[in-house]
């Protein structure tokens, strides 16, 4: 019988879809755009996040997912449906078998939800994996061998550290820091510097264009329109790369110190091992400029950026689901 599997990272910013054999087909914004008399779904994804922040009273641009987990379940079961029929087609003879990656911190509530919400969404079954895991296979980390190796994994609504041995996380911490958090504090940092109000897709063109996670020889500049907040008019200003860099100082400090404490609880023959094989980042945000250098400063230990960080997580699920049996100790729960 041919069924088809679907690996799906369910972000907080983005998600997307892969199809073994196919690779990612879905590289979408986790937002819905809803009717607010009868709450009906107008549309999901690009054609929703256009309009975010241009919507009329009647329409409300919603992101459903919250750092990393379901934060309304009948949205979020509308965008799940979205992505299967978009990938599958909404006519199709067999229902899918498909596999979620979620942060490796969320209850057994949550994690209930999200399998409830695959199923309800068209999924013959659901299977659920640890992020950090999803995030490590899609490294091409060999989970499964008697060695210690270290993921950092931040997205847009969480960073994700643990420390992988013997296909199983031995140890791991969460932090709800990611770009998103990111975003927000360049935008109170502007705000609070320039007295301007500049809009979210402007914040995160600054993280993209100047951003760095150290402060730089040469700065970059970048032209930013906005708000006046004193005399509610337009107004541009150009802002310096080290403003950003200053804006996320704490949020960088708590993924630092995430990644300490993971070490720390991880046994000495573990922390030899990540010490010789240094670290590797994934996920959306570890692309932000010299991240990789500054954690390695503070942390003592070589850092390497993976090869398409963004599409870790779901290569990594499609990759489990084309081999459950090898995987199956590292998959969390099913239904």
């Amino acid at each position: 019988m041919f069924i088809k599997r679907i690996g799906i990272d369910l972000g907080t910013t983005y998600t997307l879809v892969h199809l073994p054999r196919r690779g990612i087909v879905i590289n979408e914004p986790s937002v819905v755009a809803v009717s607010v008399e009868d709450k009906k779904v107008l549309a999901v994804g690009n054609e929703a996040k256009d309009m975010l922040g241009r919507t009329p009273d009647s329409i409300i641009a919603v992101k459903p997912l919250k750092d990393g987990v379901i934060a309304d379940y009948q949205i979020t079961e509308a965008m799940l449906r979205y992505f299967i029929n978009k990938t599958l087609g909404s006519f199709r003879i067999f229902r899918p078998e498909v596999m979620v990656a979620v942060p490796a911190g969320i209850s057994s509530t949550e994690r209930r939800a999200v399998i409830e919400a695959t199923i309800a969404a068209g999924a013959k079954a659901a299977y659920i994996i640890k992020e950090p895991i999803a995030a490590a296979i899609g490294s091409d980390i060999p989970i499964g061998s008697a060695s210690g190796h270290m993921i950092v994994d931040i997205g847009g609504g969480t960073a994700e550290v643990a420390v992988i041995s013997l296909g199983g996380i031995v140890a791991s911490t969460s932090v709800r820091v990611g770009g998103n958090k990111f975003d927000a504090a360049i935008l109170e940092h502007i705000r609070k510097k320039y007295n301007l109000a500049v809009g979210e897709k402007t914040a995160e063109d600054m993280k993209i264009n100047i951003g760095s996670a150290l402060f730089l020889e040469d700065k970059l500049t970048m032209k930013v329109k906005g708000r006046d907040i004193v005399s509610g008019l337009p107004r541009s200003i150009t802002v310096v790369s080290d403003d950003v860099t200053e804006a996320l100082q704490n949020d960088l400090e708590a993924i630092i110190a995430a990644a300490k404490k993971v070490l720390n609880e991880a046994s000495p023959e573990l922390s030899a091992d990540v010490m010789d094989k240094g670290i590797v980042l994934s996920g959306g945000s570890s692309l932000l400029k010299n991240i990789d250098q500054l954690l390695s400063r503070t942390i003592g230990v070589p850092v390497y950026v993976a090869d398409e960080p963004v599409l870790c997580v779901a290569k990594g699920t499609g990759i489990a689901l084309e081999n459950l049996d090898s995987y199956k100790r590292s998959i969390l729960a099913t239904k």
